[in-house]
Parts: structure tokens; C-alpha cells; sequence
């Protein structure tokens, strides 16, 4: 086990304290902060650590996110409405959308999320998706999490579900994303929020930046009876008992054949590729280590301010990483020094999650009620997100 320290209120200031790396300060029972700095040829970067041992009574992770799917906040707020001593901001999201004029941004993540072992959205295709570009092997169906066994894991999350009417069955191509497959039929719960559901029709299979489609329909079902119809997608938000199903090109010929007053069954879910416990919570990120090695072909040249999350100790521990966007530090590592440096942590499976801007830490004072920011955001200030990683603690 790591050696923890006591508290001391410094620790936990705006700058870390002159003080050896080495030391970890206490946030709460089986959770602890430090800071380390990593020298190169290129410069120091300054990484931001919370250990948290999920051994330890009462220690927990689970899904920070504003209530939304297609919705934002600062991490810290996140973290002080969820109650959690600390966190780290989660996965890509769509932040920005010049390429479909007048169509806005809706800030849904990229892959999959579960919140407390509910599904609340599954991955957008891979060409659609924000972010650096995946390694070789990844996609973005990857996962990392916790499963209700209590054990933190890697994992990939495919959506199954399917639309059925009397005229035959379909399978669901979306659940909650900002972007469908060319040809399918996408379902959007009241998780979705208030966000238009437009832009779930634009880009393609090979293109992000490809048109919007002018073949779409849209269905509202309610009580498993089709109430309405339209002929784009709509907005607003989706009152709780009540599902909205987008179509594009042959999806949206599916849902003309349904008429109003029809009984629609729809059903969804999120399944883990090599089974395992269920995950209890989950958000999108891809591997940069598996087996205490870092993944073939991860990028050695390009350097950003990163966020990731490593895994050690057969699942039972867990360090959340926030490098520092301080003008005074190197600007950032590499996917292949990040990978590096959660190896040299002890953890044997790690992924990055998104940064730049959004990469963030928060931690509390011992006996606050709040979290403070603990690394200086690239921007100066801290960027509103669409998830993060909450750590939460008994004691």
C-alpha cells in the first residue's frame, strides 16, 4: 500500500507546498492527493494524483455528470452536488460544431456512460467522435470503470436493442448521441435533457464533417403507443415515461411505416464484451497500458495537458491523474510518457481521458464542505464538462 500522510491544509492549496513529491497527503480515509513532477528533455510537467483504495470501507467511485446526458458543468460543482471528496473530469465530448451551420453543439460525451448501473448512453461511430486520434485496437465502445462487484476494470460497451411493431423487428443503432449510423434509427430517453436532437442525423461513416441529411423522421412513443410524428428531429426536453426514436436514410423509412396510435415495444441496454460483474459505472476512455505495458503504438511526438485513470492492484486501487495547464510547466506528455508514468505508479491497465482544456482534479480540504481545483486548468479556469469520475469517501 501507498504510505499516506497526514492532512495538512497546505497540501490541498491552490499550489502544492514545498515539499518531497514523494509524500501523499490525506483528503479522507483510504484517499489521498500529491502532486509529481516529471522532468524531461522537453521540459517539467507537473502531474496531479488522487490514490483511492477501494478496499478501504466507504471508498467508491462512481459518475459525475450535470443530470443530462447533452449538458455541462464544472467539475467542482459536479463534485460538491454528488457530495464526493475528489474527482477528475471524464470523457471527449462534442464541445464545438462549425462544421453544420446552425446546428449547436450539444456537449454529449463520446462513448458510453452508466450511472449507477443504469445505462444512460451508448458510443457515437467512430468516425464521428472528438478527440485524439485512437490508438490502433481502440474504438469507441471502450470503457473504464467499476463493476458491482466493486472491482475497477477496463471494458468495451455495446448497445442491444431492438424497435418492434407488428410489421417486424429492428435492431436500435443509438442511444443518447449526438451522432447515428448512416441507415439507423437512434433512441433518446429523458437522460438525453433539453438539447435539439439535429445533429444526430449530420456527418457519416467516414465523415464528421459530411452534411446533414435531409431523410430523417422523428416518433414519439408513450405508454408503448406511437403519439407523433415529424419529418426532422426535434428538441426540448423528454418528459420521463416517454421515448423519442431519430432515423436517418433507412431508419427513417423504418419509423414512416409506424402510424400513429400504434403499439411500438423498444427495448436497450448496454452489454460488456467479455462478460464480467455489471458495471455499476462507466464512462468513455481509451487504453493507453493493459498488462502493466503500454498499448503498441501509442503517439511518442505529440505532447497535451492530459487527464487519465490507472488501474492496480488486481482492481482494488485506482489513481486519477490531471497534469498541470500552468504556463510555468511543460505543456503536457505524450499517450506513450503518459502510459509511462501510470506504469511507474503501479498500475497494470490505464486510459486517457479527455484533456486540454477539461483536464481537471478536485480534492477536499479535510472537514470543508467544497472542493478545490488542485491543478491550474490549460484555460485559467475550469472548463464546463459533461462527466467526470467522482470519488467518494465515508470518512
Amino acid at each position: 500500500m501507498l504510505a499516506v500522510v497526514a492532512l495538512l491544509v497546505a497540501g490541498l492549496a491552490g499550489a502544492p507546498p514545498a515539499r518531497p513529491a514523494t509524500t501523499w497527503v490525506r483528503v479522507a480515509d483510504g484517499v489521498a492527493y500529491r502532486w509529481k513532477d516529471l522532468p524531461s528533455p522537453r521540459g517539467t510537467a507537473r502531474a496531479h494524483l488522487l490514490s483511492v483504495d477501494l478496499d478501504r470501507a466507504g471508498v467508491s467511485l462512481g459518475l459525475l455528470y450535470p443530470g443530462a446526458v447533452a449538458a455541462r458543468s464544472a467539475l467542482s460543482s459536479l463534485a460538491d452536488g454528488a457530495a464526493a471528496v475528489g474527482g477528475v473530469n471524464g470523457d471527449f465530448f462534442h464541445l464545438t460544431e462549425t462544421q453544420h451551420p446552425g446546428v449547436p453543439a450539444t456537449g454529449a460525451p463520446v462513448g458510453p456512460a452508466v450511472a449507477d448501473g443504469r445505462a444512460l448512453k451508448a458510443a457515437v461511430p467512430r468516425a464521428q467522435r472528438y478527440g485524439p486520434a485512437l490508438p490502433p485496437g481502440a474504438n469507441a465502445r471502450q470503457v473504464w470503470g467499476v463493476g458491482t462487484d466493486g472491482t475497477a476494470r477496463l471494458g468495451e460497451l455495446t448497445l442491444d436493442g431492438a424497435v418492434s411493431s407488428a410489421a417486424g423487428a429492428w435492431p436500435l443503432g443509438g442511444l443518447n448521441q449526438y451522432a447515428l449510423a448512416e441507415g439507423s434509427v437512434g433512441l433518446f430517453t429523458s437522460d438525453w435533457g433539453s438539447a435539439p436532437r439535429a445533429r444526430a442525423v449530420c456527418g457519416s461513416d467516414a465523415r464528421r464533417d459530411a452534411p446533414c441529411v435531409s431523410d430523417a423522421y422523428e416518433v414519439t412513443v408513450r405508454a408503448g403507443r406511437v403519439v407523433s410524428a415529424a419529418s426532422a428531429p426535434g428538441g426540448g426536453t423528454i418528459p420521463d415515461g416517454t421515448l423519442v426514436l431519430v432515423g436517418r436514410e433507412k431508419g427513417a423509412d423504418r419509423l414512416r411505416e409506424l402510424a400513429v396510435g400504434e403499439r411500438v415495444r423498444v427495448r436497450y441496454g448496454l452489454v460488456a464484451a467479455g462478460g464480467g460483474a455489471p458495471f455499476r459505472f462507466a464512462v468513455g476512455g481509451f487504453p493507453v497500458l493493459r498488462g502493466g505495458a503500454p498499448v503498441p503504438g501509442l503517439d511518442g511526438t505529440v505532447a497535451a495537458v492530459r487527464t487519465a485513470a490507472g488501474i492496480g492492484e488486481s482492481g482494488r486501487r485506482v489513481w486519477l491523474l490531471a497534469l498541470d495547464g500552468s504556463p510555468g510547466f511543460r505543456d503536457g506528455l505524450t499517450l506513450a510518457e503518459l502510459a509511462g508514468v501510470l506504469a511507474g505508479l503501479g498500475a497494470s491497465e490505464a486510459v486517457n481521458l479527455d484533456g486540454g482544456g477539461s483536464s481537471t482534479l478536485v480534492a477536499r480540504d479535510a472537514g470543508a464542505s467544497a472542493v478545490r481545483v488542485l491543478n491550474h486548468p490549460s484555460g485559467g479556469a475550469q472548463r464546463p464538462v459533461p462527466n467526470g469520475v467522482g470519488v467518494f469517501a465515508g470518512g
